[in-house]
């Protein structure tokens, strides 16, 4: 385990009482509070329980030993009775667990969720690379925390009513027996620490590398096509088997150290079956206590050393659950302060229906020369842009700082706010969905008779008109439409949520130069701005101005006629 892992695992147990602080001030939690209350009581209920097992089993093993019928009779039904009674509390028992660990897994998901999509933190975690497998970890790594957590708790908190209801047992049938159990219960637990240490830094360490196996996978699954066409199978064969290889080397560690393990637990959990009936037999031989003594000792003693135990009989859950309390004490981390490169001072503010640039500055890396210098440039409407030069990476930087997703440099930007602005990319993203969905996104419900004139403004888009299913056929349209076709859908959304300003880096690359010149036409007489980053020297007539950046961060904006960017 390094030490980035041993700093998270001294930093998230303070982290899990919080957790559980705000949990249970929230709504949620003030709901979860009497399914506590009911665990509570249910707890006293199977403990009480067992104690009055332990004394009618050794007046049933008695009768049976003296061979007492009638005695034995009333004996066996109250033992049945007592059975029954104990079936109904654990059900309950173990169903309002499960229903709490619900709840607060929904609660706890829904707040990871929220901080990973808030100031698109998301975005900015995988730009850096700050966290591994963000998805296992909200997914699986939640589910494991809650229901063990909960588990745990509950083990403790019945281990310390366990412990109260047996201890008297017990004394009272030998304070020698008592002192062996608290014993026997230290000198485990110690060891079985010793043991096991290892396997909290081996399982943290097991869970990355089982998920980059699986990020690996679903990276192949999802670009099938894209990987086919290139023949790279060989490549995703060695990329894949090198992941596959690492898990093998950590997971025979792990099952060495459980094999050690498990030489000391198995045989500390067969002595319990032993110990007691030493210490009683003598007892028994020189007629100091009856014949269900013997048992009822066995039992308490196995109640109250399983009690004193927890460790040793689950250190390896608890070795796991330690390892997935830090992988999401890490996330939370990492979400609540994003890592920053500390190069970035880009002032974001609003401004209606307008694009500026005031002193903006884009740099690529802090020994390389500024992609785009001091560029000051105010853009009013009905803004016309297009942005053309031979410098790509400072289009794409301009582009992705106009967005606000990340960008070193210094400078002010002023643009409207919200969904007022939007942008597009080359690959528009169509999340899987109805038409409908698509189309209306955030714009709030349409009429069928809008959605369907949205799309038959685009001949490109007239196939989707003969789909069976019509607006509320589910697809997965990124995968089912050409790029081109995909470009036009998502500018037909555009149309219908009306933007202020849509900025569009080449966005429409798959369509010829008509096609390109109309939907930039049906953009302006909806009344929306649009700047667009391509060949705009193709169709000059759509812009009113046009901002050429060069190879060296210099910048102009010509008004119409323009001249062609240099190549040189």
């Amino acid at each position: 385990m390094n030490a980035k892992t041993e700093s998270d695992l001294v930093s998230t147990w303070p982290g899990l009482v919080a957790v559980i602080r705000r949990f249970a001030a929230s709504d949620q939690g003030r709901r979860g509070l009497w399914l506590v209350l009911s665990l509570l009581i249910l707890v006293l209920g199977v403990n009480a329980l067992n104690v009055a097992s332990s004394y009618v089993g050794r007046d049933f093993i008695t009768a049976l030993a003296e061979r007492q019928t009638d005695r034995f009779v009333v004996e066996a039904g109250i033992y049945l009775a007592v059975f029954a009674a104990c079936t109904v509390v654990a059900v309950y028992y173990r169903y309002t667990e499960e229903r709490l660990g619900l709840i607060w897994r929904a609660w706890l998901t829904r707040q990871l969720v929220d901080a990973f999509l808030k100031d698109r933190n998301y975005y900015c975690l995988k730009q850096q690379g700050a966290i591994e497998n963000p998805d296992e970890r909200i997914a699986e790594d939640v589910k494991s925390f809650t229901t063990t957590t909960l588990s745990f708790l509950l083990l403790i908190i019945n281990g310390s009513v366990t412990i109260i209801a047996f201890s008297g047992v017990i004394w009272t049938i030998s304070p020698i027996l008592f002192a062996v159990t608290l014993a026997y219960s230290i000198v485990g637990s110690y060891l079985a620490i010793k043991l096991g240490r290892p396997l909290i830094g081996l399982n943290y360490s097991l869970l990355d590398r089982e998920a980059n196996l699986r990020s690996g996978l679903i990276h192949l699954w999802e670009n099938a096509e894209a990987v086919a066409l290139g023949q790279r199978e060989e490549h995703f064969r060695r990329r894949l088997n090198r992941r596959v290889d690492e898990l093998p080397a950590t997971g025979s560690r792990i099952i060495n150290v459980h094999r050690n393990l498990g030489f000391f637990t198995t045989g500390y959990n067969y002595l319990i079956q032993v110990l007691p009936a030493l210490v009683v037999a003598p007892l028994y031989l020189s007629g100091q206590v009856e014949f269900g003594v013997i048992t009822q000792s066995a039992m308490a003693f196995a109640h109250l050393v399983g009690a004193f135990s927890l460790i040793v009989n689950q250190f390896q859950s608890i070795s796991s659950f330690a390892a997935v309390i830090a992988r999401l004490g890490s996330l939370g981390q990492v979400i609540e302060s994003p890592p920053s490169d500390g190069r970035s001072e880009i002032r974001t503010e609003t401004a209606e229906s307008r694009l500026e640039y005031e002193n903006l500055t884009l740099l690529a890396g802090p020994s390389e020369a500024p992609l785009v210098r001091e560029l000051t440039a105010v853009f009013a409407e009905p803004v016309r842009l297009g942005i053309t030069g031979t410098n790509e990476r400072a289009k794409e930087a301009l582009f992705k700082a106009t967005a606000a997703i990340g960008g070193a440099g210094s400078g002010r930007i002023r643009r409207p706010a919200g969904r007022a602005i939007q942008f597009l990319s080359e690959r528009p993203y169509l999340p899987p969905g109805s038409l409908r969905q698509i189309l209306t996104g955030e714009a709030g419900p349409q009429s069928d008779a809008a959605l369907l004139e949205a799309i038959r403004a685009y001949d490109a888009l007239a196939p989707l008109l003969e789909i069976p299913g019509g607006l509320d056929e589910e697809r997965d349209w990124s995968a089912c439409l050409t790029l081109g076709q995909q470009q036009v859908l998502a500018l037909a959304a555009i149309a219908v949520a009306r933007p202020q300003l849509l900025f569009l880096n080449r966005a429409t690359s798959a369509l010829n130069r008509e096609q390109t010149g109309q939907l930039l036409q049906r953009l302006a007489d909806a009344g929306i701005g649009y700047v667009v980053i391509g060949k705009v020297e193709k169709y000059p007539q759509h812009f009113s101005q046009v901002l050429s950046l060069d190879e060296f961060g210099d910048w102009t904006v010509q008004m119409p006629p323009f001249e062609p960017p240099s190549m040189s």
